[in-house]
């Protein structure tokens, strides 16, 4: 199992566990979740974090019991697509992130979107500049679509598909959507 951390920030010797910077609302048992972790992905979701950090977008991928309908009107032929903002694709292609990789001793799976977490620190084996994002996608399975805005796209959560959403308070009008 590969494990990695994306960041902007060239420089991590070690991930110190943090706590999360917005505490979620867990289920009673999993309120740990938001206190000091180290927060990883799997090599097979690593494409949700393929973005400059503050990019919003919108991530989805068919689950088991996902409608054959549903799968071929949104994802065609595609293991995932993921949506973002037009405007962000001129970042998107010139921005350079480091994926940092992890071993999986000390992590647990979430068994949530491919993310793990670690309660103790983590000193990464390696770490690789990424440039040209907007090409890492396809040879994932992964199409990149650029769309005017991401609101319209809030009743993805209404289907039968996994449907992630991050930094979309960073998105134009979304407030709007809620």
């Amino acid at each position: 199992m590969r494990l990695f951390h994306f960041s902007d920030d060239p420089d991590i010797a070690v991930f110190e566990p943090c706590p999360v910077l917005t505490p979620s609302v867990r289920p009673v048992g999993r309120e740990w979740l938001n206190g000091p972790l180290v927060w990883a992905i799997d090599g097979d979701h690593d494409f949700m974090y393929l973005f400059p950090r503050d990019c919003p977008r919108i991530l989805i991928w068919a689950k088991p019991e996902t409608a054959e309908t549903e799968r071929e009107h949104w994802l065609g032929g595609w293991r995932a697509a993921a949506f973002i903002e037009r405007h962000w694709l001129e970042r998107l292609e010139a921005e350079t992130i480091h994926r940092y990789e992890m071993r999986s001793e000390g992590f647990e799976d979430l068994e949530d979107a491919g993310m793990w977490v670690s309660r103790r620190r983590v000193i990464p084996t390696e770490r690789i500049a990424m440039s040209r994002l907007d090409r890492e996608f396809a040879p994932r399975g992964v199409e990149l679509r650029a769309v005017d805005s991401l609101p319209p796209l809030k009743g993805l959560w209404h289907t039968s598909l996994h449907v992630s959403g991050i930094r979309l308070r960073n998105a134009r009008d979304w407030e709007w959507a809620r």
